[in-house]
Order: C-alpha cells, then sequence, then structure tokens
C-alpha cells in the first residue's frame, strides 16, 4: 500500500480570504425621511433643528450608509450637513444602502492591501464566506492580486476554478 501525500499541503499555493479582513463594526441605515416635512419636503430651518437634536453618539464606531426611503428630493447639502455631525463618531459614511456601504469598505480595503506576499506565487481567492463580503470585493481582489500573482484560482485548494495565468 503506497502512502498517502497531501499535495495541497505541500504546494506554494497561498489562499486569500476576503473574511479576514471583514471589519469590525456595527451596520447602520440612516434613513432621512422622518425629518422631513410629511417625509417628503426638505425644509431647512426644521431639518437643522432634527440635526442638532440627535443624539449623533449613538454611531460611534458605526459604519452608516445615508438614504431616504421616500420618493423626496434631497439637496446633496443635506446629506453633507449629516455628514459633519457624523463625522466625529462614524468609521464611514456613505449615500446608499448596506451593500453599497459594505462594497464601499472593501474598496477601501483592498485598495490599500500590500499584495506582495503574493509576488510570482500561486494563490486562490478564497469562495464561501459566513460574512457579507460583497461581490464587488472578489473582483477588486482578483484584480489586484492579478497584477503580482503567478496565477489566480476561486474556490478551495480542492476544487478550484482557474481564473488567470502568467503566460
Amino acid at each position: 500500500m503506497s502512502e498517502i501525500i497531501n499535495r495541497v499541503s505541500q504546494s506554494k499555493l497561498v489562499t486569500f480570504n476576503l473574511e479576514d479582513y471583514y471589519p469590525k463594526g456595527h451596520r447602520v441605515v440612516l434613513d432621512i425621511k422622518d425629518w422631513l416635512f410629511e417625509g417628503l419636503i426638505l425644509r431647512e430651518k426644521d431639518f437643522r433643528a432634527q440635526l442638532e437634536n440627535c443624539d449623533w453618539s449613538q454611531y460611534k464606531d458605526c459604519f452608516v450608509a445615508l438614504n431616504c426611503s421616500t420618493d423626496a428630493i434631497v439637496p446633496g447639502w443635506a446629506y453633507m450637513l449629516i455628514s459633519t455631525k457624523l463625522q466625529p463618531y462614524a468609521k464611514k459614511i456613505i449615500i446608499g444602502d448596506l451593500e453599497m456601504l459594505e462594497s464601499s469598505i472593501y474598496q477601501s480595503i483592498i485598495e490599500n492591501l500590500d499584495v506582495s506576499e503574493f509576488s510570482d506565487k500561486p494563490v486562490i481567492i478564497k469562495g464561501c464566506s459566513n460574512k457579507p463580503v460583497p461581490a464587488n470585493a472578489y473582483l477588486w481582489a482578483t484584480t489586484k492580486i492579478q497584477a503580482v500573482a503567478k496565477s489566480v484560482m476561486y474556490g478551495e485548494a480542492c476544487s478550484s476554478v482557474p481564473l488567470f495565468k502568467v503566460k
């Protein structure tokens, strides 16, 4: 009987798991409709009063997505004004939904990622995560890692899909 050899553990294959970069912090959608007259009209004086009465400290260390769930036309300065109140507390502020927020968080992480450890190595970008890693993050990671890696695959070591290989 021949000895069973685990070729995966002996390979130079490097696994990159986006879930490892998932930042801690509560994700919050701040819907501004309640600060608008009848949920539709922004009256500047009333709006500013609402902002002054808000306890912004509740957003400490949160990732915040600003939006308006009604069909109100909200001027850009309104979101900018809210961001000035959130800035001392929130980790990140965007206009959009939770999916856009997660994408924005990961875009920043991947842009600042040092991928030199993957230089001239076969890299597998791990699929399946338990955390809400957005699809865009996989694209950005692939592009960033492809610039330095020998090859890029997706999935698990035992069943991966080849994406790129240096010719």
